[in-house]
């Protein structure tokens, strides 16, 4: 089922769709005053259920106690408008699992300089009593100024991990998911985030999953439940092994704390001598990439004028379906250099940005032909596509 029919909503107007995930769509929105934001929009199908609904408002209560420059700032939210959407900070970059996909595994020097400013990040989330639960590759971004946490739509406040969680439902990312999390104990704690970060972490070294030999999503969940099946560490560098297999242990009380996590991955990622904000700026040049970056179209110059208000006359609808494939729309937006790219979560294919001009002026004397349906309709169609 696709979302509803809109361009706008509350303040923002959508620009493209960025990606989406299991609650709902992402889209590139752009403010009154031209700010960038992502507005997340729940799936309409998903609303008639209550659990949901709740889940979702449960997110945006829990960013607005999170800050920090490692998660994704919040900016608005109506999560029980019709429909519920949520808009945070806008990240440039690619996700963490675009980056590996793309272009391969990182350096171990890298990944303990992206693991440690990670930690930072999870240090933040529980300080406000919050677990993430949802922590994976595509869940973080590789922004201008190192990796951003994002999507806290399975996060729960500490102490009432379950309240949210229908009887028998795994909730979360079945290839990120602590054994204590597989098994459905109640009490879930911290160390459930330093395993999901542990295996993220492996999957930035070495493009795997810990279970890669797991057929179906039964026999994945058997083999994590299992303390007699350990994860797949072969192809982990030497240096990053004992931690991360500290990190993935089966008794959660058996990993180690947040404060100890990024002690060693910094030790790991210096241990050449080289200064941390020296591994820092190598990282972020290796791993941002500048071509994800969205810019707000110059068709937007003012977001507050809606495009459609210049037409005059004309047939059909105003709204038109953000949510259609990319195979029936383009989803890319201009850059300043007048080229097309893809965003941070989504493919896109390069747009006509040729404009429909006024027809050229007619020698005194003679009779202008009456054109002005024509430019109304051009006006129209163009102002319909250049927005989405």
């Amino acid at each position: 089922m696709t979302l509803p029919m809109v361009r706008r909503l509350g303040d923002y107007q959508l620009v493209s769709r960025l990606g989406h995930g299991g609650m709902g769509e992402v889209y590139f929105g752009v403010s009154p005053t031209a700010d960038r934001v992502a507005v997340k929009v729940i799936r309409p199908h998903l609303l008639g259920n209550p659990t949901v609904r709740q889940r979702f408002a449960a997110e945006v209560e829990n960013l607005r106690l999170v800050f920090g420059t490692r998660v994704a700032r919040f900016e608005g939210a109506d999560p029980f408008g019709e429909p519920a959407w949520l808009a945070v900070e806008y990240v440039p970059g690619l996700t963490l699992a675009q980056y590996v996909e793309r272009r391969g595994p990182l350096p171990p020097d890298v990944v303990a300089m992206v693991g440690a400013m990670l930690v930072d990040g999870l240090d933040r989330v529980h300080q406000a009593g919050l677990l993430h639960r949802d922590l994976k590759p595509s869940n973080i971004i590789l922004g201008r100024d190192g990796p951003v946490l994002i999507d806290f739509g399975l996060a729960v406040l500490a102490g009432r991990d379950s309240y949210l969680t229908d009887p028998g439902q795994v909730v979360g990312t079945p290839d990120y998911l602590a054994p204590e999390r597989v098994r459905g104990e109640e009490e879930i704690g911290r160390a459930s985030d330093v395993y999901g970060l542990g295996a993220t972490l492996v999957f930035a070294l070495t493009g795997q999953k810990l279970y890669p030999r797991a057929k179906s999503l039964h026999a994945l969940l058997l083999q994590i439940a299992d303390p007699a099946v350990l994860p797949e560490l072969s192809a982990v560098p030497a240096e990053m092994a004992p931690m991360l297999g500290a990190m993935l242990a089966h008794d959660a009380s058996a990993r180690p704390g947040l404060s100890a996590v990024r002690e060693r991955l910094l030790a790991i990622a210096t241990a050449d001598g080289t200064p941390v904000a020296e591994v820092r700026r190598r990282m972020t040049d290796l791993t941002f990439d500048s071509t994800a970056e969205l810019v707000v179209p110059a068709e937007l110059d003012d977001p507050l004028r809606d495009p459609e208000e210049t037409v005059r006359g004309g047939g059909g609808s105003t709204d038109e379906d953000v949510s259609a494939p990319a195979s029936e729309r383009s989803e890319s937006v201009p850059r300043s250099d007048g080229h097309a790219h893809d965003g941070h979560a989504a493919d896109g294919q390069a747009g006509d940005d040729r404009r429909p001009t006024e027809p050229d002026r007619e020698p005194p004397g003679r009779a202008r032909p009456d054109v002005d349906w024509l430019i109304d309709r051009l006006r129209q169609q163009y102002a319909r596509r250049a927005t989405l």
